[in-house]
């Protein structure tokens, strides 16, 4: 072996003693230094208690009672007496049809009802005068005979010209169209002047306003507690009821279940409900889009955690569990309703267990935490 040689293997063993040396002064610092410090985090213990949610319905708002006002004779409007949203009560009139055809039909048929009374008292006379004649074998008894038919005919003209007398009043009366109810007045879909047809031109809408109803689709699950709020005032006391409008804004005034309907609907596999509510300063307006916020006491205690304790991850939720180890373990759980800062836990947890509330983002499974 050359001196060259010599020199490049000396260099090599130092080489290999350096590194040795470097690794093992390395795992020496490791050993050293431990395992990593906990992480400090705020624990929660799990608890069963009794829970109160608030239960959210989609809800529409509807007027009690509602009419559509068509024309029930044709003719030309000649008269509209009310403005388009105004307040209306019972009788009062709205709109007038050209009553000139209808008033000379009315005065056609009371003058038929006068020609057939009269015609029936003469028939009533000549009746009279021929029964006694004939008591008196004066007259041949043929001849009374004529004499009743004669008078039955004119006691059947007089009812039937009193019946076409009733439909030329009724007829004379539906020219002028009052309201069916008192309430709100819609727009009106005719103008004066308009031509209406009998039965089928809408003229407009009325409806009452006060108390008004809000209509909501309940799964049929909760009938029975539906029925319960409905049978027991002091359930509903109890329930809420509330409405809340679009703008989040809630109306204060207490509600109360004015019918839940006749049969579930087996496609959707819900009940209509309807709820009643005074409408004061008319804030509830027909056709408003509302939400029905109902109270939901649990009748059995349930598991509530912080909500800020749960994570998710692929839609999954899951909380950190603490073991007697003080390690973290990552705990998959079914999450009920979230009432403020706490949500009710279905599966996953026990009563008692030690979870983490806060702090849970710098926690990886199977580190160790520290209150």
């Amino acid at each position: 072996m050359n001196t060259v040689n010599h020199i490049k293997l000396g260099i090599v063993i130092l080489g290999s003693i350096s590194l040795a040396s470097c690794g093992g002064d390395h795992k020496t610092a490791q050993q050293q230094a431990g395992p990593p410090p906990p992480t400090p985090v705020t624990a929660y213990t799990v608890a069963a208690e009794p829970v109160t949610t608030v239960d959210t319905y989609p809800g529409v708002v509807v007027a009690l009672n509602e009419v559509e006002l068509r024309a029930q004779v044709g003719g030309y409007i000649t008269a509209i007496y009310i403005k388009d949203g105004q307040k209306v009560s019972k009788g009062q009139k709205l709109y007038e049809i050209d009553r000139t055809k209808y008033l000379a039909a009315y005065n056609s048929a009371r003058a038929n009802v006068q020609m057939a009374q009269a015609n029936r008292d003469k028939s009533k006379k000549d009746a009279d005068r021929y029964t006694r004649l004939a008591a008196q074998e004066a007259i041949a008894k043929q001849r009374v005979d004529y004499a009743l038919t004669d008078l039955a005919n004119a006691e059947s003209q007089v009812t039937a010209a009193k019946a076409n007398l009733s439909a030329a009043q009724n007829d004379l009366q539906r020219s002028v169209i009052v309201s069916p109810l008192s309430g709100t007045i819609g727009i009106s879909q005719v103008k004066q002047g308009a031509l209406v047809a009998a039965g089928t031109t809408l003229l407009n809408t009325v409806s009452t306003n006060n108390p008004i109803g809000v209509d909501i689709a309940v799964n049929q699950r909760e009938i029975p507690r539906f029925i319960s709020m409905k049978n027991n005032p002091a359930a509903i006391k109890d329930s809420l009821l509330s409405v809340q409008l679009q703008d989040k804004s809630i109306y204060k005034r207490q509600g109360m279940i004015l019918t839940i309907d006749r049969a579930v609907d087996p496609s959707t596999g819900t009940i209509k409900v309807r709820i009643s509510y005074p409408n004061e300063m008319d804030k509830l307006i027909a056709g408003m889009t509302v939400n029905l916020l109902v109270l939901n006491k649990s009748t059995e205690n349930q598991l509530v955690i912080p909500y800020k304790a749960v994570a998710e991850q692929l839609g999954s939720f899951y909380v950190y569990v603490v073991g007697d180890s003080s390690k973290a373990e990552q705990r998959i759980i079914k999450l009920g309703k979230q009432f403020g800062s706490n949500v009710v836990v279905g599966e996953g947890l026990k009563a008692g267990e030690v979870i983490v509330a806060d702090g849970a983002q710098n926690v990886r499974p199977g580190a160790v935490v520290k209150f």
